[in-house]
């Protein structure tokens, strides 16, 4: 069982669950949210029912099918916590409940400390994408010399860059996978040469691998950056818990060689919500204090999915955990605005710059100057 609270204020996000639940309001409006607790047990559906039914002062809307049992509020957060409260007699819903609103109320309180350096998430944070690879879709080949990969990390930390994130597997669609030792002697020398001349420099590894996530750990990474959500590799979680390191768990459908092959849902928020919260759940109970949640704009989605991804990032804010967001430079510009790769840093910074505004806390950017901008402007303003 499991709860989220959604933003019921765009037009599109209203109709979609009216249609879901079959309500008459027709008043949709600034600040309204739905509270939903679904995969709700059949054994304990009716009792959900008939307590909630008692203590709610708003309208509530019920859809059953089979085990994946769902209730809907309607209301603020004022509304749903009036409801909480009198919820004592039965602690399971009353902690769940609390644990979604909490969590989407104090989003902006968030802070982490990774090797010394506080990250207080009412602001966002850049991170610079660094690619030593052959073929990735936009700077394959361009940093596969250790020296030069090291330069532009160096460069990117000396523009505002928080947390330099380095990848030695290409995962752009279509993409083939590699053995973990040629994966590990990319990524490694430019690690140790960062740290040389930056030793403060804080490094993420993009890897889906235990065996790397361990070499880039002990050479001095503070951060696994996992774009399968280590549904692919649960030892990943052991390993960096063992180095105290920090996590970013991303949804991904399917996997780099077969995710944009006609990638389908019936709610991809949900299905997004409802993988990052097991799998954080998995990280959280093992003891991984820093958790980031990242929705994987472009693994496994269409035009249409990454942008009701970026409208409704808010609606991931309920998981508790700063959300990550990559959009730089990817595909599903270029397809909106007949783009090449090269042209796509000023609608990379529009997107990026909503993202913000909608929740993102960590930018994954290739252009840091723009993302360094986006980051001081927003801070000043929301």
């Amino acid at each position: 069982m499991l709860a989220q609270i959604i933003d019921l204020t765009y037009p599109k996000v209203f109709e979609k669950y009216r249609s879901k639940y079959n309500y008459a309001w027709d008043n949709h409006h600034q600040g309204l949210l739905g509270l939903e607790v679904r995969k709700i047990r059949d054994d304990y559906f009716k009792s959900v029912k008939v307590k909630l039914q008692k203590l709610c002062k708003l309208s509530y809307f019920i859809e059953s099918a089979g085990d994946s049992s769902r209730i809907l509020l309607l209301g603020s957060s004022k509304n749903f916590r009036e409801i909480t409260e009198k919820c004592s007699e039965d602690k399971i819903i009353q902690n769940l409940l609390d644990k979604a609103i909490n969590n989407f109320e104090n989003y902006n309180s968030l802070s982490y400390e990774i090797k010394g350096k506080e990250f207080n998430f009412s602001s966002a944070y850049v991170m610079g994408i660094l690619n030593v690879t052959p073929d990735s879709f936009s700077d394959g080949g361009k940093y596969l010399n250790p020296d030069i990969a090291a330069e532009h990390g160096i460069e990117m930390i000396d523009k505002g860059a928080d947390i330099i994130d380095i990848g030695g597997e290409s995962t752009r669609p279509g993409a083939e996978s590699i053995p973990a030792d040629e994966e590990s002697k990319r990524i490694l020398p430019v690690i140790q040469k960062i740290l040389l001349e930056r030793p403060t420099a804080i490094i993420s590894v993009d890897t889906t691998k235990n065996i790397v996530a361990s070499k880039a750990l002990q050479h001095g990474a503070v951060i696994i950056n996992d774009i399968s959500g280590f549904a692919n590799d649960i030892k990943l979680v052991e390993i960096t818990k063992k180095f105290n390191a920090s996590l970013a768990i991303m949804h991904m459908l399917g996997n780099p060689k077969n995710m944009q092959q006609n990638p389908e849902y019936e709610n991809v928020v949900e299905e997004i919500y409802d993988f990052l919260e097991a799998q954080a759940e998995i990280a959280a109970n093992s003891g991984i204090n820093n958790i980031f949640i990242d929705p994987g704009i472009g693994f496994g989605k269409t035009v249409d999915h990454n942008l009701e991804i970026i409208q409704r990032l808010g609606d991931f804010k309920s998981l508790g955990y700063p959300i990550l967001i990559g959009l730089s430079r990817k595909s599903f510009l270029g397809n909106i605005l007949d783009l090449d790769v090269e042209n796509r840093d000023v609608p990379t910074t529009i997107v990026e710059t909503l993202s913000v505004k909608n929740g993102a806390r960590i930018i994954r950017t290739h252009n840091v100057e723009y993302g360094v901008q986006i980051c001081k402007l927003l801070s000043n303003l929301i």
